[in-house]
């Protein structure tokens, strides 16, 4: 584990990840010039942000919320997409159905209200075609990105990369098999969480969270 943080922020880890995945696009150029970032709010939008201004192309989001058990909020049963992707952990999947489903539209739900709250008009991008890059402050255990690349590949992208500051080194090979390119900043053996790795980590609003969105009139 690091003595001391590598980021003071979202915003200069989002600095830090634009130069690595610039780094990548010049190495391995996309037969078109179509590139979107999209976040996981709300945290991925603050990171996302500095990425998209780099690459001058558009800020969307797929909102992915965990599936948890109201006896341990911390234990990700899967995750879901506001449009109704599902994936569910192989290790601690309820076996009740009827708790699953409970489950399940609970989480739904909630990933439907914080869609509506970030794009009332519903998303702008059409990622056919075009290099698709979703964006997070970091990977826990990977149950939201995977379910948001699931959502991501049925609108058939030309690729679809990942880019985190932050992710478990043991997550690395499953996450290289759910897109075409990972770009990780750091992955220590020892992971703990992932505010861990910021000096300044704090609730991203969802007022703020909208700000990161409209900002992107600054630079498209």
């Amino acid at each position: 584990m690091f003595s001391t943080p590598p980021f003071n922020d979202r915003t200069h880890a989002g600095l830090e990840l634009a130069k690595a995945i610039e780094r990548q696009i010049a190495r391995h150029p996309q037969p078109g010039d179509r590139i979107i970032v999209y976040a996981l709010p709300r945290g991925g939008l603050a990171v996302a942000e500095p990425v998209a201004r780099r690459l001058n192309c558009p800020l969307d989001v797929i909102v992915a919320k965990k599936i948890t058990h109201p006896d341990n909020p911390e234990l990700a049963l899967g995750a879901v997409t506001a449009e109704g992707y599902v994936l569910w952990s192989s290790k601690s999947r309820p076996t009740n159905f009827e708790l699953q489903q409970t489950l399940l539209h609970q989480a739904h739900g909630k990933a439907l209200d914080q869609l509506a709250q970030l794009a009332p008009n519903g998303s702008k991008t059409n990622p056919q075609n075009a290099l698709a890059i979703i964006i997070d402050d970091g990977i826990a255990t990977g149950l939201t990105m995977a379910v948001a690349v699931k959502c991501l590949k049925s609108k058939n992208p030309s690729e679809i990369w990942i880019g985190v500051p932050v992710a478990p080194r043991d997550l690395r090979e499953p996450l290289k098999q759910w897109c075409d390119r990972l770009i990780i900043l750091k992955s220590p053996r020892i992971f703990f969480s992932v505010s861990r790795f910021y000096r300044n980590f704090p609730q991203v609003e969802t007022q703020t969270a909208i700000a990161h969105l409209q900002r992107q009139s600054q630079w498209r």
